[in-house]
């Protein structure tokens, strides 16, 4: 009884740094709309990429600087998805209410879940979800901004390629040598984008204290929460409270930007979420014996964070 006690207490507090993890995202991405009208999206990029890789090359104490892994072809590519996911999110997220971009950007780890589970069942899923992006997009009606809503579903794709090339680089790099590589690649990317946009302004004391936050919020703590409960949480769990980060994101938005929502649009946002929680868990469920040898199999490294 006891040991039940304390698993079940263990998974709990698991559960909650999830949770935790994606209200620190979220939160992160919030601010970062804050540098936007002074250094421009792909400014604030790059300080988020910058203090990101700083943090993530601290925290793992520089062991991916001496990882003979650098200069494979998966760890570029997966620099340059970790650059672009987040150069065309901010953008999108400068058109976008928060949780609109962020559900959008959610097609990404969809697509792949789907993909990953080969069951035909799961097609209900992708309905769901297709309503609810078409909702969103108000089928053409106008009201969203077009080019917003193609630069976060473009998002989404970068983000689904980061996740299959992150279980590729997984298993040349493990553990945090990866993302830590990922996230320096990503840096030296970004760099020219955002010195080109932000110029000197990005350098004054309050645009680089905003933006060290930035990278904490959106890196470094969903780094430390997620990769701890992971190690508590059965996989599919942990798919099922990720796909909270739309709802969470739309939340956020209310709280932190005053970005208010209609009745569809709140609709649209539930669809996704249900949608994202059914293929992430049916992903990480075993597949059938005969057709796990085709297509992508579920990413280990499927975090939101995307670093």
């Amino acid at each position: 009884m006891q040991f039940g006690s304390v698993a079940g207490g263990r998974t709990r507090g698991a559960a909650l740094l999830v949770v935790a993890s994606i209200v620190s995202i979220q939160c992160g991405a919030a601010l970062a709309t804050t540098l936007f009208d002074e250094i421009g999206t792909s400014g604030a990029v790059f300080l988020r990429a910058t203090f990101g890789a700083l943090v993530l090359v601290a925290v793992t104490r520089a062991a991916a600087l001496r990882v003979r892994e650098w200069p494979h072809r998966d760890v570029i590519l997966l620099g340059v998805a970790v650059a672009a996911v987040n150069l065309v999110f901010y953008a999108a997220l400068d058109r976008l209410p928060l949780g609109i971009a962020v559900t959008l950007e959610f097609v990404g780890p969809l697509g792949v879940a789907i993909v990953a589970s080969h069951r035909r069942r799961d097609l209900v899923w992708a309905l769901l979800a297709a309503i609810g992006i078409v909702l969103l997009s108000d089928g053409g009606g106008g009201s969203i901004d077009a080019l917003g809503v193609v630069l976060a579903l473009t998002a989404g794709t970068f983000w689904g390629a980061y996740i299959v090339l992150s279980d590729r680089v997984g298993d040349l790099a493990p553990g945090a040598s990866g993302a830590t590589m990922a996230a320096v690649i990503s840096a030296v990317i970004v760099a020219p984008f955002g010195l080109a946009q932000g110029g000197g302004e990005i350098f004054t004391p309050s645009h680089l204290a905003i933006g060290a936050a930035v990278g904490l919020l959106s890196t470094a703590v969903p780094y430390v929460f997620e990769i701890e409960a992971l190690r508590r949480l059965p996989r599919a769990t942990f798919g099922v409270l990720m796909s909270l980060e739309p709802a969470v994101a739309a939340a956020i938005g209310f709280i932190a930007l005053s970005q208010n929502l209609d009745a569809v649009e709140v609709i649209a946002i539930t669809l996704v979420v249900i949608a994202s929680a059914g293929a992430l868990r049916s992903a990480a469920m075993p597949a059938p014996r005969l057709r796990r040898r085709a297509g992508v199999t579920p990413s280990r490294h499927s975090t939101s964070s995307h670093w």
